[in-house]
């Protein structure tokens, strides 16, 4: 008992000191990843792989030496980004397949094929997504409608298919991709596009709640992501505290790799900003906002 009580001590303040030093230096402590190849022998599965911060995503955790079972709606880009990964690290496995994830029935297919073909998938990130929605009461209810159902309900389809994997294994890694706009109810074309985000992201604690409670060995990570300059929304206006697709992803992976159960991301200066959304007046969040 006094041995186990020991271990777990230990356990823990190593992963409390690998989450601070993901935190402060994320490109740092990835460099350390990469180095030891911690991915090697693993799969991680991410939907939404085709472009923006699933693509960043995919490239490096091939970096860190795991297979990747990739899937998006472009076959094409899909292809390219597998050809990229094998040429530059021949040592990986990656396979690509189509999905719609608003096929909630192709999402439960695509993930148990991938689970087939490898034999065991060690990680799940469930990041596809789309941004657009508009102000309530406009007249775009169809619009609304659309990206709270990918945004929320797909994402729900997808940990399903995920958790069942985990289960049957007894192990694995869900990661929900919230967003920063999950903090607090926001104004205009906010709205549904942060009720969907923070709808996944209490749906993550629900299911970490689950697991705690069942005593399971599946670890379940919530990322919020602050502004992120990606090829998606690279005409937008400049935003604050705005970081390149490089930064801001090195900051989710090491957030990711260290195990933590829900980080702002990066930390400087979001963990900051998130903690001030959740008090400040709503008035002034609007403002801000």
């Amino acid at each position: 008992m006094q041995n186990k009580l020991i271990s777990l001590v230990t356990q823990t303040a190593k992963q409390s000191r690998a989450q601070a030093i993901s935190a402060v230096q994320p490109a740092r402590y990835l460099k350390r990843l990469t180095k030891a190849q911690v991915g090697q022998g693993k799969t991680v599965l991410v939907t939404g792989a085709s472009s923006g911060l699933g693509e960043v995503m995919a490239r490096l955790f091939a970096k860190l030496g795991y297979n990747l079972a990739i899937c998006a709606r472009r076959s094409e880009r899909l292809a390219q980004l597998k050809a990229d990964l094998t040429k530059s690290y021949p040592d990986i496995r990656v396979e690509y397949k189509v999905l719609d994830v608003s096929d909630y029935d192709a999402i439960f297919k695509v993930f148990n094929e991938f689970a087939a073909d490898f034999g065991h998938i060690d990680r799940v990130v469930v990041n596809a997504g789309v941004g657009d929605s508009r102000r309530i009461g406009k007249g775009r209810f169809e619009t609304n409608r659309r990206t709270a159902e990918i945004n929320f309900v797909s994402a729900l389809a997808q940990c399903e298919a995920a958790m069942k994997i985990f289960r049957e294994q007894n192990d694995g890694h869900l990661v929900v991709i919230s967003s920063m706009s999950a903090m607090r109810g926001l104004p205009g074309h906010m709205t549904t596009y942060g009720a969907a985000k923070a709808g996944i992201a209490y749906l993550a604690e629900g299911i970490r709640a689950d697991m705690l409670l069942s005593n399971l060995p599946i670890k379940v990570s919530t990322i919020y992501p602050g502004y992120i300059r990606t090829e998606i929304n690279k005409d937008a206006k400049p935003l604050p505290f705005e970081v390149d697709a490089d930064t801001g992803t090195k900051a989710i992976v090491a957030a990711i790799e260290a195990g933590v159960d829900e980080a702002c991301v990066p930390s400087l200066p979001w963990s900051i900003v998130g903690q001030a959304m959740k008090r400040l007046p709503l008035q002034l969040v609007s403002k801000i906002s």
